[in-house]
């Protein structure tokens, strides 16, 4: 077939897939009111981008473990606010109750539905209220836990802080478990995923609630420094050889560091330039993809914070980092995994953008109704580790937790029109309208597979 004709003929079948499309959405949507629950889905042309249902709607299928703890114990039927927090509420003291268990299984399992728990819902009035409890919970099991019960309650920790935003009660909680924290950390005996879960937590822990003590800072700040300067370069310029499993340990251990340094006076910043940017540099040779990845994005974190303080800032050695730089975003070895590879030249080619012209890549991050802009290394830095604590239920507390929204500048929590609430899905209309959807897409990626056959 002539090739003109090729592009007519493909152009055509886009025209009428769209057609298609549109038609399979809307029999989609009728299927479900057919079917469906209480509210049903409103079989309109679709909602528009501002809509703030489908907001709603995206929220909810992205954090399912509301809807399910809602749900739960009543056929899946929906139950009022009130009588759904006052089961999770004893669900939870139940949890807290576990904690003391002597069965390490109990213990794990009541630490596992804590995370889930602390990662999907706000839950800051009734963790005030049992505060010394929890965290006496949680320091016991750092203490004489095994390896995954110390790191289970190393997340859980940084959740507990982050759950009881930044204040007096915060600051308390990282009193109580900032030695036990840190010794695990600093223990080289100790579980590589404990030391992994503690450098993370003692990273989050001191962001939150000690952020105006310049002591406890420096101090957690040497803490991750002992961890990660292991993997500089010997006097002589030959990296170390590591243990395995050990440069997910540095990794973790750099993060939490940057995440630190955001918060250093300018005199500090500059005499941490001058420290650790030449033994950064050489990191880049690392064998370790992802600890390549955490030491450039430090880097590019560095130089930021460096320009902030100093309009004339300037690193010596700016043309090797550069010619470094291009050599990762061109990287095309085969040993490494190939997501490995395209994530390593992503970030790569975003770093040396940033340090041969200063240009940052905004990034949108949705959550309900708004739409959060990282705009800047630093900002990036502190929304990946809260994203690493918090996991799915980021956007959650985005949403409605008042730490998270200070920090990133979103104002008070918005609070949604009535309109808006009464159009929750259910969960038996949230499958009903995934069922109908997957037949519907089955259905024209079908018709999309034959169509590819005529035309070849």
């Amino acid at each position: 077939m002539p090739k003109n004709k090729k592009g007519k003929r493909a152009t055509a079948n886009r025209g009428s897939l769209r057609q298609e499309v549109l038609q399979l959405h809307l029999s989609a949507k009728a299927t479900l009111q057919c079917k469906g629950g209480r509210n049903g889905i409103k079989g309109e042309s679709g909602a528009s981008d501002d809509d703030p249902t489908s907001d709603v709607v995206s929220h909810y299928s992205s954090a399912s473990e509301n809807a399910s703890v809602l749900e739960e114990g009543n056929g899946g039927e929906p139950v009022d606010e009130q009588t759904a927090q006052e089961e999770i509420e004893d669900k939870l003291k139940q949890c807290i109750d576990n904690l003391m268990d002597k069965s390490a299984k109990t213990r794990l399992a009541a630490l596992e539905s804590l995370k889930q728990a602390f990662s999907s819902k706000l839950l800051s009035d009734f963790l005030r209220t049992r505060q010394l409890t929890l965290s006496d919970c949680l320091e016991r099991s750092l203490r004489k836990g095994s390896g995954e019960e110390q790191a289970a309650a190393a997340y859980v920790s940084a959740q507990f802080c982050v759950q009881l935003c930044a204040g007096d009660s915060s600051e308390d909680c990282f009193t109580v478990l900032r030695h036990t924290l840190g010794t695990i950390l600093s223990d080289t005996c100790a579980s590589m995923v404990a030391r992994q879960s503690c450098a993370v937590a003692l990273g989050m822990c001191c962001y939150v609630s000690a952020a105006e003590d310049a002591e406890d800072l420096l101090k957690t700040l040497r803490n991750l420094e002992c961890v990660f300067t292991s993997s500089y370069p010997n006097n002589e310029g030959v990296l170390p050889a590591l243990k395995p499993g050990a440069s997910r340990l540095h990794c973790a251990a750099l993060q939490a560091w940057a995440l630190l340094v955001t918060l250093c006076p300018a005199s500090h910043v500059r005499t941490l330039l001058d420290l650790h940017l030449p033994k950064l540099q050489a990191c880049l040779e690392s064998n370790d993809v992802n600890y390549r990845i955490a030491v450039g994005e430090t880097i590019a974190l560095l130089f930021e914070l460096g320009r902030d303080n100093d309009q004339d800032f300037l690193y010596d050695d700016s043309d090797t980092l550069c010619e470094c730089l291009k050599c990762l975003a061109k990287d095309g070895n085969k040993h490494t995994a190939k997501n490995d590879r395209r994530k390593q030249r992503s970030i790569f080619r975003e770093v040396l953008h940033y340090i041969e012209n200063e240009d940052f890549t905004e990034e949108k991050i949705r959550f309900g109704t708004e739409v959060l802009y990282i705009d800047s290394w630093m900002r990036r830095r502190i929304y990946d580790a809260f994203k690493e604590v918090l996991e799915s239920g980021v956007r959650h507390h985005l949403q409605h937790n008042e730490l998270l929204r200070m920090i990133f500048e979103l104002g008070p929590p918005l609070v949604l029109d009535s309109s808006v609430k009464a159009n929750k899905l259910s969960r038996v209309e949230k499958h009903l309208y995934n069922s109908a959807a997957f037949k519907a897409r089955t259905k024209l990626r079908n018709k999309v597979r034959d169509k590819r056959a005529d035309v070849m």
